[in-house]
């Protein structure tokens, strides 16, 4: 009978805790990188309306002018290629210049790209490159150059990873830079606590975004594909290529999350809550799905991932 008293109250502390608030935070600096499209975009936009100076960076002139045309005069954009160090430390520079000593209270690391995804024997080690540079170094340079405008600020980081962070579900250089930005989170987090600065990570799982866009994903597939030398296309069969992308595409369907306002209302609680949490987890898929699978036994994992997956024609003569 005790029992149940104690869970209760423990989830009344716990919802309490959560849902505390820091006082004064309009018009405290937060710097987005990513803004052209998806998350990025929407969090700029709405932050903007929240009353936040919003700094946003942008890879390309038209997400600058777009972003800009849709926003408050309050938002300034800046063009940023996180894969640039030049272009890092020029928007440091920049944003040191705006928010002078009040510092930066938030940076909210959301630039990221795909790149391709297919079997690891497709691939050469430029495929695996990009994703690296700049889901992983590029997130780790633009920390490095905002941390002492943080530090000034007791402010937060924001780290966007992803549910392949947790779980390695698709070949490419993906998985690996976002595991790597799972690793970075956590130590900054604990480095960063004697100074005040609170640091958390955001795992999606698969979300509507130009990031997800399956067209995309299978043409940059198809395109490896057809380059292979025959000996790897014989290994795999004809029909592999064709079989797989119709899997992938009755998978996404079933998975796919179409409300991207939820990955942005985790990026808000994470800037503005007395108490941020370490981890956020966002999207059915990535609570009932990815997340329960990541803690299962690797044969599990394995059983239920290839199962989804089209066989190797070798795999059959086996």
């Amino acid at each position: 009978m005790v029992f149940l008293p104690s869970i209760s109250s423990l989830w009344w502390y716990w919802k309490t805790r959560d849902g505390g608030k820091v006082a004064n935070l309009n018009g405290k600096y937060i710097f987005i990188t990513g803004c052209d499209t998806g998350f990025g975009n929407m969090a700029a936009k709405t932050f903007d309306k929240k009353g936040f100076r919003v700094l946003a960076s942008c890879l390309t002139e038209t997400g600058a002018k777009e972003l800009q045309a849709a926003t408050s005069d309050q938002l300034q954009t800046v063009l940023l290629d996180v894969r640039d160090s030049n272009s890092v430390k020029k928007a440091a520079a920049w944003i040191k210049a705006k928010v002078q000593s009040e510092g930066l209270w938030g940076l909210v690391n959301n630039a990221g790209i795909m790149g391709p995804t297919a079997p690891t024997d497709w691939l050469d080690i430029e495929h695996f490159r990009e994703p690296i540079e700049v889901n992983l170094i590029g997130l780790i340079n633009v920390t490095i150059n905002m941390l002492p405008l943080i530090k000034l600020a007791k402010g937060r980081i924001v780290n966007v990873s992803s549910i392949g962070g947790r779980l390695a579900f698709c070949g490419g250089g993906y998985c690996p830079s976002k595991f790597g930005v799972e690793g970075f989170n956590d130590s900054l987090r604990r480095d960063m606590k004697a100074f005040g600065v609170k640091v958390s990570c955001i795992q999606p799982g698969l979300f509507k975004t130009p990031l997800t866009d399956l067209a995309k994903i299978l043409k940059e597939k198809e395109v490896i594909w057809n380059r292979l030398p025959p000996d790897t296309k014989k290994q795999y069969g004809e029909e592999y290529f064709q079989k797989e992308a119709a899997k992938k595409e009755k998978f996404s369907k079933a998975c796919l999350n179409t409300d991207i306002s939820l990955v942005v209302e985790c990026m808000e609680h994470a800037l503005t809550s007395l108490h941020p949490r370490a981890h956020y987890v966002v999207g059915q898929d990535a609570k009932w799905f990815w997340t329960p699978l990541s803690r299962m036994p690797a044969d599990v994992q394995d059983f239920l991932l290839l199962g989804n997956r089209e066989k190797p024609a070798v795999s059959h003569r086996k």
